[in-house]
């Protein structure tokens, strides 16, 4: 496999993993990816992880505006296989056709589940309990080629997007690792998506405001772990905007039986509206009432600031019971 001459295109953390796969056991010879990017308030010229992983094991980098630009030197290099993991971009016909092995694609999801952009969030925010990777042929679609290999994994209560995309991008490289010897053996299965597919769309900071009047418990404490580590969702109390980082559901009686010197708000529990702080203490922890149980608040953030232990938030930010998260400042 060590002749196998690869282009790999990608982008994010998560193929970092894949890319360093590839280093070890191939013979990669180009890396392409998005453009840097300008960040935070002093507009710091930063590298995508992967070409700064590429850049740290002498492999070349190039990063068009668009991959057509490209078409020339990917062709000139001829390389026998292109292998990609979250690239961010639609590899165009004329790319596909260039390897004489095909054009191959680590997806972070169970194919056809969560086609697009965003699989592991998609997957936690819909609170499922299970999801993999998938190696499949790439297409003129977005995820829709014959499937190659995949693996299975579960996916905890309180595991976050952050959590599932370090197990996933450490399986995505191991068994692209099982799929190029196969394709190398001739033995690479091909197996069509024929199930109903469904979509993973790219994300909008509009779908971290918590709802609170309208979803339930577990449908926040998915928001909540969903979009950590990127974005956080957010509600807001007393005109500051607080996010949440990880959480916890209990039903109304297990708060209850965990918290049995509280039990005089059982009796008017039903008429808190979602949202209303039943407990603000740096020693019990912060509760807050959703529909259909509480949410124990682990992990927070307060504006300006960085995000930390809610215990150690609540020592120098006054929240109390009684006081009402809501949607709006």
């Amino acid at each position: 496999m060590k002749d196998l001459k690869v282009i790999f295109m990608g982008t994010p953390l998560f193929a970092v993993p894949v890319l360093e796969y590839l280093i070890k056991n191939t013979n990669l010879v180009l890396v392409v990816t998005k453009k840097d990017t300008y960040e935070g308030r002093k507009r710091v010229l930063t590298y995508s992880p992967v070409k700064k992983c590429a850049l740290e094991n002498n492999i070349d980098v190039i990063t068009p505006d668009k991959i057509k630009d490209a078409f020339e030197e990917i062709s000139e290099i001829n390389p026998d296989i292109i292998i990609t993991c979250a690239y961010g971009k639609i590899v165009p016909e004329c790319i596909l056709s260039i390897p004489k092995l095909g054009c191959i694609n680590v997806h972070a999801s169970l194919l056809p589940k969560y086609r697009g952009a965003s699989p592991i969030q998609s997957a936690i925010l819909n609170g499922e309990t299970k999801t993999g990777v998938t190696i499949m042929y790439m297409d003129k679609g977005m995820d829709t080629g014959d499937m190659i290999l995949k693996e299975e994994v579960e996916i905890g209560p309180e595991e976050t997007t952050g959590d599932l995309w370090q197990k996933l991008s450490k399986i995505g490289g191991e068994i692209l690792v099982k799929t190029l010897k196969l394709i190398e053996e001739g033995k690479a299965p091909r197996e069509k998506q024929t199930e109903e597919a469904t979509l993973a769309p790219m994300l909008n900071k509009e779908m971290a405001l918590i709802d609170w009047e309208n979803s339930d418990a577990n449908k926040i404490h998915n928001l909540i772990r969903g979009l950590n580590p990127i974005m956080g969702a957010y509600s807001y109390i007393d005109g500051k905007k607080i996010k949440f980082w990880k959480s916890k559901v209990l039903t109304k009686e297990e708060f209850f039986s965990y918290k049995t010197e509280f039990e005089e708000y059982e009796a008017k529990f039903n008429n808190l509206v979602p949202g209303t702080i039943l407990i603000a203490d740096d020693k019990d922890g912060l509760y807050i009432k959703a529909n259909g149980g509480v949410l124990k608040i682990l992990e927070i953030q307060g504006e300006n600031a960085k995000r930390m232990p809610t215990a150690d938030f609540l020592r120098g930010n006054h929240l109390i019971a009684g006081m009402i998260f809501s949607k709006e400042i």
